[in-house]
Formats: C-alpha cells, sequence, structure tokens
C-alpha cells in the first residue's frame, strides 16, 4: 500500500515498497538453460505446467532435454487452458501432489504461468483459490518458480497474482503473494515465433494496455513510472514492426522485454478501467482478452484524459513514443494517442467495435455493473462507476472516428 507524508515545505511526498523482482534472464537460446538454472535454486523434482499448443510447437521438448542434460526429475501437467479456472488449478496440484514436486516451471502464455502460480498456492498452503482472492493471504512458505513466457504480452512472469476464474460463476480471482513470485523470468525471443498470428496481435495489444494503464493508476509509484515508460518506449518502437514482420528478432525481443517490463510496473501499480471493462466481455461473450482490452483501451484513454494527472503523464508517453506532430498541443497529442491505439488495433487485424464481436446493446447495463465490481476498477485515475462504464459500453459499440489531423505519425502508423 502507497502512504504519503509531506516534507518540510508542505509538499507531500510518496512512501512505497518494491516488491523482490525476479531475475530477468533474456536472450535467443537462454531456454536451454533452464536445467542449470533449476540447479541453481536446488530443485529436484519439477513439475513443468503447459499447454497442447506449446508442447506441439516443440517448446516443451526443449526444456525437457535441458533438465534431462542437468539430470532432473520431472514430470508434465500439459492440460492448461486459456483463461484458467479453479477447476485447472485442481487438476494441476493433484499432478504435483502425486509427483510430490518441490519445483514448478510455467512455460507458455500467461494461462500457463498463472495455472502454475495457482497451482503452488494450494499445493503449499492448502485450501481452495477463494481463500486466496486478494494479497498476501498465503500463511506459509511457496516453492521456487521459474517462469518461460512463448508470448510477449501477460507479464505474468515478472507479477505475483495469479488470475484464476471460479468455475461456476466465471469471475476472475486476483490471488497474489509475493511468496508466488518466480525466482526466474527467462525471456527467450525465439519461443514467440511459433505464436499464431491471432495470439501475437492479442498479446501485443495486451502489452500495449499494460503500458498504458500501469503509468496512470492511482497505485503508481516512482519505481512502477519507470517501468511503465520503458516499456511503452519498447513496445511503441516495437510491436508495429512485429506485427508487419514476424521474422524481425529485434523487435521480438524488445516486444519480450517491453512485456516483461509492463509486468514489472503491474505489480508496482495495478491496473485500471480498460481491465475492469474487458474482464466481462470475456466472461460473458469469451471475448479474448487482448482483443476486449484493446478495443476499451482508446475510450478509457480519453476519458481518463480528463484528470489532469492522468493527461500530464499521457502527454509524456507520447513523447517517449515519438506520437505526436506537435507536441506543443496538448489537445492534438491526446488525440494522437488515442488514434495510436485504434491504428495498432487495425494493423492487428482485431475488431474495432463491440458489435461486430456480438455484444448486445440490451446487455451494456449487466455488463456495466459488472465491470464497476472489478478489482481494478478501484484503481484507475478518475472515478469509474457504473454509469461511467455504461458510457463507454455504449460509445465502443461502434467504430470510434479519428479526430486526428490527416498526416501525424499516430494517422501513418503501419501504413
Amino acid at each position: 500500500m502507497i502512504e504519503s507524508q509531506a516534507d518540510q515545505d508542505g509538499k507531500i511526498l510518496p512512501r512505497f515498497q518494491s516488491p523482490a523482482l525476479p531475475r530477468l534472464v533474456y536472450g535467443c537460446g537462454e531456454v536451454e538453460r533452464v536445467g542449470e538454472l533449476v540447479l541453481e535454486s536446488q530443485g529436484r523434482r519439477i513439475l513443468l505446467v503447459t499447454d497442447p499448443g506449446v508442447v506441439a510447437a516443440g517448446h516443451a521438448e526443449r526444456v525437457e532435454k535441458s533438465l534431462k542434460k542437468a539430470g532432473i526429475d520431472y514430470a508434465i501437467y500439459d492440460r492448461v487452458r486459456e483463461n484458467p479456472t479453479t477447476e485447472d488449478v485442481n487438476e494441476c496440484v493433484a499432478a504435483a501432489r502425486r509427483e510430490r514436486i518441490d519445483f514448478l516451471i510455467g512455460l507458455g502464455g500467461g494461462s500457463s504461468m498463472d495455472t502454475a502460480k495457482g497451482c503452488n498456492f494450494l499445493f503449499t498452503n492448502g485450501g481452495e483459490m477463494k481463500d486466496y482472492w486478494g494479497t498476501g493471504k498465503a500463511t506459509l512458505p511457496m516453492l521456487p518458480m521459474i517462469a518461460i513466457p512463448t508470448t510477449a504480452g501477460t507479464g505474468s512472469e515478472c507479477q505475483s497474482y495469479a488470475l484464476i476464474a471460479d468455475e461456476k460463476t466465471h469471475r476472475k480471482m486476483a490471488c497474489g503473494d509475493t511468496k508466488a513470485a518466480a525466482k526466474v523470468a527467462l525471456l527467450d525471443p525465439e519461443l514467440t515465433l511459433s505464436q499464431p498470428a491471432k495470439v501475437k496481435a492479442c498479446t501485443g495489444v495486451d502489452a500495449l494496455a499494460h503500458a498504458l494503464e500501469s503509468a496512470v493508476t492511482l497505485r503508481q509509484t516512482p519505481m512502477s513510472r519507470i517501468w511503465s515508460r520503458e516499456a511503452f518506449r519498447l513496445i511503441a518502437r516495437s510491436l508495429s514492426r512485429v506485427l508487419s514482420d514476424g521474422a524481425d528478432m529485434s523487435a521480438r525481443g524488445e516486444m519480450m522485454l517491453g512485456a516483461a517490463y509492463s509486468g514489472l510496473a503491474i505489480e508496482n501499480s495495478m491496473l485500471g478501467a480498460a481491465h475492469s471493462a474487458a474482464n466481462p466481455l470475456t466472461a460473458d461473450y469469451g471475448i479474448v482478452h487482448g482483443q476486449a482490452v484493446g478495443l476499451m483501451l482508446p475510450r478509457v484513454i480519453a476519458f481518463n484524459a480528463e484528470c489532469p494527472e492522468a493527461r500530464e503523464i499521457y502527454l509524456e508517453l507520447v513523447s517517449i513514443g515519438k506520437l505526436s506532430a506537435d507536441e506543443s498541443d496538448p489537445e492534438l497529442s491526446i488525440r494522437e494517442l488515442v488514434a495510436y491505439v485504434d491504428r495498432v488495433l487495425e494493423q492487428a487485424e482485431l475488431a474495432v467495435d463491440l458489435a461486430t464481436l456480438g455484444v448486445e446493446e440490451s446487455r451494456i447495463p449487466e455488463l456495466s455493473q459488472q465491470a464497476a465490481e472489478q478489482w481494478t476498477a478501484q484503481f484507475n485515475p478518475r472515478t469509474v462507476l457504473a454509469e461511467d462504464f455504461e458510457g463507454l459500453y455504449r460509445d465502443a459499440l461502434r467504430p470510434r472516428n479519428s479526430t486526428v489531423p490527416s498526416g501525424t505519425k499516430a494517422e501513418s502508423l503501419g501504413k
């Protein structure tokens, strides 16, 4: 929790604590070192948590080869599903108990890492996932873990939270504890080459949303501001290149670092209204998270820009991302930031309105109430109530009309 105190001149100074960071191991081919890294942490019996797509891509085999070379015993749980539920975690825990593990590896997208973290809670501390909904509710030590992302998006490798949906209600529970954070986040850009185009697009947009939302939340700290700004710089420079040229390894590497840095920013600052609005769309309509949050993001930026503090930060990000044709015009710069996100969605070939995704106008009041109850809504820089979400959803029913003059940098993105 962030506190504040006043100096002798009455200026408010923030007080904060930064969670321990995972060790970042970055570089092409670094996945071959996983066995070595497990031995450094004295792991002896490993559960590799992953999904069928990652296995089919051959990434699990590379991890297995490294573990075998290091003489480490391991077992695999490869049934992770997108948006993991309490049932998925319980299944993973059963495998962990059966194998008597002392170490976890989460390999894949955010779902694999969330499942591994959820498993860690229950395997070490018992109970049910709902017992850990919130922060710091695990009372016993937890197992060490290595997180190996195969996408550049969620930043889960650098977060201590597991996002798990209740199997019956579909409500997502954010269960966090510093003991659940990975000891090592192993970032190998080569692993992202197997991403299908839609996954690459959705995870990239998710990373962009993380950088932009974490930058302006009420929980932001001097530490989170460092991570969110550098994340945005890297993502703004590389996302368009990754979308247009999948073989650009330099851009892929920058995206992977940007996603990880966004995760570090979230760990120190939380998220806001775009994620609150996205979660009901995923729960009720099955809309992929990156699509949902990306579609709502430009509306939320425009909404938040009415808050002077958030507006100032957005203008700084516009400068960092070199998005504006005239930084002396704040109104234009905000419009260019909004238009930039719109253009990213178009280049990623994602839907730009809710009607296209099958969302009915009659459901908006219900969705708005759900969004207002989401945990991240409380951290948004501008107070956002159910009636505000209703306005955001109604605006999102149709494509946005860009008001950025022709020829600006935001206008030309991806062309």
